[in-house]
């Protein structure tokens, strides 16, 4: 999500939908869903079943092969039970006395999608539950509308539905790329039956794999189905179980010579040590840049100016050690509200590592002051060619991973970056790149592009990556693991068989409030790496509702991530999640674009792109977990969002 312009669109993980979350759960805990007020609708005609037990009233064929199907055998038990809207009851809804009298009063015109992201989750409902559209899209956004009522029981069953009906359904995303709604289906499920366990129910066994999804092609796609069971549930089932002792399976692999060290068991598990203690990564995208100033005009360079700027001038950097925090949301520093210093409100919160971008022009004695005072750990970055950086190339042709003069540059770049900080005690790791695998190129007088030319040779570029990592090992005396970034799992195939250089599978991933569903999976059985997101995030507004429902619904995205999470910690789950970086602190007033129409000094409400977010809408001058306020006072003035709170008491349970 860093961009050097603020007219770089953000290229969304392409499946950001498609994806399922682990079986293992965490214990029920306080969660921000249950302060949101929702809009519960009846249904007409709600079926003779809460959940339906499919094989009482059909059979299900070749179960986790790609020749799954289910036949029904009583069509009409099936309809009765499932009610209206759930598949195969696709008439009941025109009976309904509620969509005639809608129908009546023209308040379901429209296109269908503008009634997605509505606010009105009734009119969403019969809209969709009437409208012609691809059955499993369709059933989606049925299943969508309830959920978001608080109707979660029909949410599940509709969910479900897909599973058993549509599992190789697919639509289209906002970049045209393949969407796969069972996948998403599944992780909905599974979410909704642990964030509610009184609706006592979770499914068990299921399990949508779709093979060769890792490029951009749907022809070669592969199906593997197992709808599972929707079984009974008790509180007790949703407890997390103790972890896997570690100790008695035994260590397999252990990478790094100095404090940090990446430790790999037998079971590919996989967990990081700072000075021989367990590290989970609880990090945080930092950029407090002052509200007015941008990278457009060459006011501003956001990977070092927040590092050395005093605009007070005494002596003292400001956004670090003199911001304050704005309690009543006066948009003033009253005489209670102390300089404290995004340092030591980060410390409170829980964070103990910082991603920098790109490694030129660090403030040393800022980095070592945060890993001496406050315990921060840094993973130092190099963007490799994206955006242009370091190759040399033009930004229209973007870099070129063929062009050895280019890369070149860019290894000189990297040794630098490692010669400069392989001493550095606060080094965590080094991460190659900024999701360059999405990288675009640019049309002058029509689309800016990212100065990236990955797909001219998608392997060069992974070659290029493996031949960086490669140096840094005969570099860095201390060894210390080698990430890269990739925009979720986009060519991880290809990462995987071009890159083995890599220690870690570092992923930019916006799935939603779920979590990440089956990249833990993903990873360790196609590339048998740990994993580190190196980010996250959803903005704190959106157009459906007012800025303190907003921040509420930011927290739970939040919440979901680290939930998901710590279930696939070492010892959980797939046992390969390093932990994640939150994007990002403050917000960034300067990313709405294209020029000249955007304004540094104005928080725009225009989203540059679509993911699975409150209205569907990715503001990017909104996803700081800490609010600057109105802009004035800035940058010193900190509005601590909801999402600060949340996480900060998730953070000391896991603890």
């Amino acid at each position: 999500m860093k961009r050097i312009s603020s007219f770089l669109v953000k290229a969304s993980f392409f499946l950001f939908f498609a994806v399922s979350l682990n079986s293992l759960v965490l214990a029920s805990v306080e969660h921000s869903s249950n302060e949101i007020k929702r809009s519960f609708f009846n249904i007409n005609t709600p079926g003779t079943d809460k959940f339906i037990d499919y094989s009482k009233y059909g059979e299900f064929l070749n179960v986790g092969t790609d020749q799954y199907k289910y036949i029904p055998s009583d069509f009409k038990g099936l309809q009765e039970a499932s009610g209206e809207g759930i598949y195969p009851n696709v008439a009941d809804v025109f009976k309904s006395p509620r969509y005639k009298e809608l129908l009546k009063e023209k308040k379901l015109e429209g296109d269908k999608w503008d009634f997605v992201n509505s606010i009105n989750f009734e009119l969403n409902y019969y809209k969709w539950a009437t409208a012609q559209e691809e059955p499993g899209v369709k059933q989606y956004y049925i299943a969508l509308a309830l959920e978001n009522a608080g109707n979660y029981a029909r949410a599940i069953k509709a969910y479900y539905s897909i599973l058993v009906f549509f599992p190789k359904s697919k639509g289209t995303s906002y970049w045209g790329t393949a969407w796969y709604v069972a996948p998403v289906a599944l992780e909905k499920i599974k979410y909704l039956t642990r964030e509610h366990p009184e609706l006592g129910i979770k499914l068990v066994d299921a399990e949508i794999d779709i093979l060769n999804k890792y490029d951009d092609i749907t022809s070669n796609d592969k199906y593997i189905v197992n709808p599972g069971k929707l079984v009974k549930a008790e509180q007790k089932d949703w407890i997390l179980k103790k972890p896997v002792n570690l100790k008695k399976i035994g260590i397999k692999k252990t990478i790094g010579k100095g404090d940090v060290k990446l430790v790999e068991y037998n079971n590919k598990h996989y967990q990081l040590f700072v000075r021989n203690k367990p590290f989970i990564v609880r990090g945080i995208c930092y950029s407090p840049n002052p509200v007015g100033k941008s990278p457009d005009n060459g006011t501003l360079n956001v990977s070092r100016d927040w590092m050395f700027a005093d605009y007070n001038e005494n002596g003292i950097i400001d956004g670090p050690y003199e911001s304050w925090v704005d309690e009543n949301k006066n948009e003033k520093q009253d005489a209670k509200e102390h300089n404290v210093g995004d340092f030591e409100l980060m410390r409170q919160m829980g964070i103990n590592t910082l991603r920098l971008y790109h490694y030129p022009s660090f403030n040393k004695k800022l980095l070592m002051d945060g890993y001496k005072k406050y315990g921060f750990m840094y993973m130092i970055g190099n963007f490799i060619g994206m955006y242009c950086t370091d190759s040399g190339a033009d930004w229209f042709e973007g870099t070129d991973y063929t062009n050895e003069k280019q890369c070149l540059k860019m290894l000189s770049s990297v040794e630098d970056m490692v010669n400069e900080y392989k001493n550095e005690p606060y080094v965590l790791m080094w991460v190659l790149g900024n999701e360059n695998n999405y990288g675009t190129v640019g049309v002058p007088g029509v689309s800016a592009g990212t100065g990236c030319n990955v797909k001219k040779d998608i392997e060069a570029y992974y070659k290029f990556v493996n031949r960086c990592a490669k140096r840094i090992k005969e570099l860095d005396p201390q060894q210390r693991p080698v990430a890269i970034c990739n925009g979720d799992h986009l060519y991880m195939d290809i990462c995987a068989k071009n890159a083995p250089e890599l220690d870690i599978y570092g992923a930019n991933a916006y799935r939603g409030k779920e979590g990440f569903g089956t990249l833990w999976k993903d990873v360790s059985a196609l590339f048998e790496r740990p994993v580190v997101i190196t980010e996250y995030g959803c903005p704190a507004f959106s157009k459906m509702y007012d800025n303190q429902e907003n921040e509420i619904h930011q927290a739970i995205y939040h919440e979901g991530s680290i939930k998901n999470i710590q279930e696939n910690v070492a010892g959980y789950g797939a046992g390969n999640a390093l932990g994640g970086i939150i994007f990002e602190w403050t917000d960034e007033w300067w990313k709405a674009g294209p020029p000249p129409e955007y304004d540094p000094s104005v928080h725009d409400k225009t989203a540059q792109w679509v993911g699975p977010f409150i209205d569907g809408g990715g503001y990017e001058e909104w996803f700081g977990i800490v609010s600057v306020g109105d802009g004035r006072n800035s940058p010193f003035k900190r509005q601590l969002r909801k999402a600060y709170y949340s996480i900060q008491a998730l953070w000391k349970k896991y603890k």
